[in-house]
């Protein structure tokens, strides 16, 4: 996730989510190097230096893996600040796109937002082609990943789906965060997204009630939603939304060590896997590079994997291919699934070459169990895109509540939460009533006391 200012709101119901989604782009990543206030971006130097760089593709499996997959013909959706497709190491990976902001292109391939170049460096680390020297004989001997320079992302025959937004600042064209979220989810599947990544995330763990319905969907289309956890220097202590909605692979980030990055990571319950988070490079746009560090770059390695999951066994649902990277994570840190580090280290060899027995559910938990319990509601079937209540307004805000009423129950189980509910609600009305008589009883025969002032309000969970 992007490094940028921490972002605060006291209250739960009203912050913002430019507030809580610092971001959606500030806390996810964007540590990258700086250098006179900006981004580090590349000198005049060989593009192979850049490719010497990545060492995760060999130390996170990635390149044994390539001998069973390479992504070919799966979507991968990025929703971020756009792709920039002319990049040369993107060069045939953008297949297709949108922008949900209504402030950059038609196609998704403006960079927009408080952090443009974020998109195009998420892009390249995920489905980076790399390309041959600018030569007569530049054709010649070219691989199927585009050749020896530049970046190479992890999954270097996927296609890419670039789904821009404009986060982390007022949006010019005026569409709200929280509107463009769920609108990106939705689009994405609706296009064939078999992953989607969001290197973006919040300093919130709550999420607008507005977004059930959209991560929903893409549950029930079967995607994978890969999320970023966060990172400490961006504001996020504990892991934000959308990291922490059931069923999204939340990646936590590793240091150059292979242990749990201080600066460019977060914790939380939600995390299923870390990867590297720090030293990394990605291209920027215009063709440049940049180094950079964040759980922004440590997703789209995972997402990555995923893609040659999914590329490999085509038939293979989300949730086996979700159980496949944690259940073959190297275990680390306390034994067995931690805050820290989830189920373990990524290691893309064993995800893709080990036997892994089938799961029974997502390990990760579903969104829509989470829904029934915590909503109350019964979404059997892919809910319609709920309609706008009020005018989107420049300066994002967190609405009231707009998830579809529950349905009725189908059975006596499903029931049985609604049941307990009223029969709570009755005997607290019950209670508050005898209450009430027996207060109205000691104030007639309690005499008068002197006012001695009164107490300062202290909201729950507030010390005096």
């Amino acid at each position: 996730m992007t490094h940028l200012p921490k972002a605060s709101g006291p209250r739960r119901r009203r912050r913002t989510l430019s507030a809580t989604l610092a971001g959606l782009l500030a806390s996810t990543g964007l540590a990258a190097v700086l250098a006179a206030g900006g981004l580090a971006t590349a000198q005049p130097a060989a593009a192979d230096t850049w490719r010497d760089k990545e060492y995760w593709l060999k130390e996170s499996g990635i390149a044994e893996a390539w001998k069973e997959s390479k992504g070919a013909g799966v979507k991968v959706a990025i929703i971020d600040s756009g792709v920039d497709g002319r990049h040369p190491d993107l060069k045939g990976a953008v297949v297709g796109g949108t922008d949900v902001s209504g402030a950059g292109n038609p196609d998704g391939q403006k960079s927009i937002g408080a952090k443009p170049e974020h998109g195009t460096l998420v892009a390249t680390m995920l489905a980076g082609r790399g390309h041959q020297k600018a030569s007569p004989s530049a054709s010649a001997g070219a691989d199927s990943s585009g050749g020896p320079e530049g970046i190479i992302g992890v999954a270097p025959e996927a296609d890419i789906l670039s789904v821009s937004t404009w986060l982390g600042s007022a949006n010019p064209a005026g569409k709200t965060d929280q509107e463009q979220i769920p609108l990106a989810v939705r689009w994405a599947v609706d296009h064939g997204a078999k992953v989607i990544n969001i290197s973006l995330g919040s300093t919130s763990p709550e999420w607008p009630q507005s977004w059930d319905a959209a991560f929903l969907y893409a549950e029930q289309k079967d995607v994978v939603i890969v999320a970023a956890a966060g990172n400490r220097i961006g504001g996020n202590v504990q892991v934000g939304a959308p990291a922490t909605i059931p069923g999204v692979l939340t990646v936590g980030g590793l240091d150059r060590d292979g242990n749990a990055s201080v600066d460019s990571s977060s914790q939380g319950i939600s995390i299923g896997v870390a990867a590297p988070a720090e030293e990394l490079v990605g291209g920027m746009p215009g063709g440049r590079y940049a180094d950079w560090a964040g759980t922004s770059g440590a997703t789209p390695i995972v997402s990555g994997v995923a893609a040659l999951i999914r590329s490999k066994w085509p038939d293979m649902s989300a949730k086996q291919v979700i159980n496949r990277i944690v259940s073959t994570a190297k275990d680390s840190g306390v034994k067995g699934k931690d805050p820290i580090y989830g189920y373990g280290v990524l290691d893309a060899k064993a995800a893709l070459g080990a036997t892994v027995p089938e799961a029974k559910s997502n390990p990760l938990g579903s969104i829509s169990d989470w829904i029934r319990v915590h909503r109350r509601g019964d979404f059997s079937t892919p809910t319609p895109e709920p309609s706008p209540t009020k005018k989107a307004s420049a300066k994002p805000t967190l609405k009231d509540p707009t998830v579809p009423a529950a349905k009725t129950p189908a059975d006596a189980g499903t029931a049985l939460p609604g049941v307990v509910v009223i029969g709570f609600g009755v005997l607290f009305v019950a209670i508050v009533a005898g209450a009430v008589i027996q207060l109205r009883r000691v104030y007639r025969t309690t005499p008068a006391e002197p006012d001695t002032g009164t107490l300062d309000a202290v909201e729950p969970g507030a010390r005096k």
